[in-house]
């Protein structure tokens, strides 16, 4: 099997910058959504679709490597390809905690997550060390792209065998070039 290492990565900033693009739209009608409702219908729409873009992007990924790509690169190009996009939409999370988002959003919605904690009866030690956590716009971004990497692992999953079941051959994983000479 050709080693595609360099127009792995290349590829994966390329289409990673497209798809990172496509989740910096879907943020804004995240961000629409506070006071224009219909926009969290849209934000939603749209992350439902990021699969769906990924297998799209992957499979064309796929004919710029000669239209045969093994399980283990398709996963390998999914996961850069979300890890590049996460780094994209990362710098808008930040804009938005930093500069507009209430100065109160965070501190809020955290008070509300450890209300629901209290009123579920979780350890109380737990909660108490919980209220002693203040999070930064910098921490969110932060978390925005491990979690986008994340959903990358396990979304790249069923790209990457769909799309080497998809091969000429119809097989998962491509054979060496060494057994098809024997």
């Amino acid at each position: 099997m050709t080693e595609y290492k360099g127009l792995l990565v290349k590829s994966a900033m390329t289409y990673g910058l497209a798809m990172g693009i496509y989740w910096v739209i879907k943020y804004i009608f995240f961000i629409l959504s506070f006071s224009v409702p219909v926009c969290n219908y849209l934000y939603w729409a749209l992350t439902f679709t990021v699969p769906f873009v990924a297998y799209t992007i992957t499979k064309r990924y796929r004919e710029d490597t000669g239209g045969q790509i093994g399980f283990f690169h398709a996963w390998q190009f999914g996961l850069l390809l979300y890890t590049f996009a996460a780094l994209i939409v990362s710098l808008v999370h930040y804009m938005f905690y930093q500069y507009v988002a209430p100065p109160d959003l965070l501190a809020s919605a955290f008070s509300q997550a450890l209300e629901l904690l209290d009123s579920q009866q979780v350890n109380s030690e737990l909660v108490d060390k919980l209220k002693e956590v203040r999070v930064t716009p910098i921490q969110m971004a932060i978390q925005g792209i491990f979690n986008n990497i994340f959903y990358g692992v396990i979304f790249s999953i069923p790209v990457a065998a769909l799309l080497c079941r998809n091969n000429n051959s119809g097989q998962i994983f491509q054979n060496n070039q060494q057994n098809n000479n024997k």
